[in-house]
């Protein structure tokens, strides 16, 4: 039976916002403004580059096997135990799965099929500590990948199996609440607690346009300690050019998956 994700809803809007401006300003963010040291969930690689997302975190938790608990076949036990199926069926259109798998090169968590369900029900990427399977057939579904590796094994093939759906996990040494906001590009993936969006996505923003100004004006040959940060002169250079146009001037263009 499908399972509905239980967690606050994020406006669509914010989610926006912090696509647009992308994995190194919101880390940066996050260190200046929110105190989070190490928002990266490191060791995940891009495995379809030029893909960016952001998405709340549907969280799927494996555990080492231990004859007594794991239950041999998956697909012949009772339906509750089929988590990484129902994982799959928990997410919601925009959604990002995101898997503690222990780190682990020998298991793949999903494969050609499950993928395609996700992709079909409006997933927007799949990160996880840990590998995937069947990928010259998974790349052809333009999902945003962030993986260790991938593998010909399945996921229970080896020594470890799903434990549990939806809960707080340790993903590549980041601490994730289901509904966590995963933004993820190519310079990698971040979380960002739900709670800090709104503000996070202020700050970001802030930054990223006086950061088109320091762009134009370092491209022009001046000065970096004076306009990248922006000094205090640089500052008022920079709000008399932005009274020149009142359009706020626009982001960097970003690598942005569509749909």
């Amino acid at each position: 039976m499908e399972e509905v994700a239980q967690f606050e809803r994020i406006e669509q809007a914010t989610l926006d916002a912090l696509r647009e401006i992308g994995t190194a300003t919101i880390a940066g963010a996050l260190s200046k403004g929110a105190g989070i040291r190490n928002p990266h969930l490191v060791g995940l690689s891009p495995f379809n580059p030029g893909v960016t997302v952001c998405g709340q975190a549907v969280t799927l938790q494996f555990m080492p096997k231990r004859e007594d608990v794991h239950w041999g076949d998956e697909y012949a036990a009772a339906p509750e135990r089929e988590l990484h199926r129902r994982a799959i069926m928990a997410c919601q259109p925009g959604d990002i799965i995101v898997v503690d798998a222990r780190g682990s090169m020998s298991s793949g968590v999903f494969g050609e099929m499950m993928l395609t369900s996700f992709k079909a029900q409006g997933g927007e990427g799949v990160v996880i500590d840990g590998c995937i399977r069947d990928f010259p057939e998974v790349k052809k579904l333009d999902l945003g990948l962030w993986l260790r590796g991938v593998t010909p094994n399945f996921h229970t093939q080896t020594d470890i199996f799903p434990h549990a759906l939806n809960v707080p996990i340790a993903c590549a040494g980041c601490f994730i609440v289901p509904g966590d906001i995963i933004v993820a590009d190519d310079d990698g993936a971040v979380v960002l607690p739900f709670a800090l969006a709104d503000q996070i996505a202020e700050i970001a923003s802030a930054k990223t346009e006086w950061e088109v100004f320091s762009r134009m004006k370092l491209e022009e040959g001046g000065r970096l300690d004076k306009y990248y940060p922006l000094s205090d002169e640089a500052r008022e250079e920079y709000k008399a050019w932005l009274r020149e146009d009142s359009t706020p001037p626009a982001a960097p263009p970003q690598s942005v998956r569509e749909g």
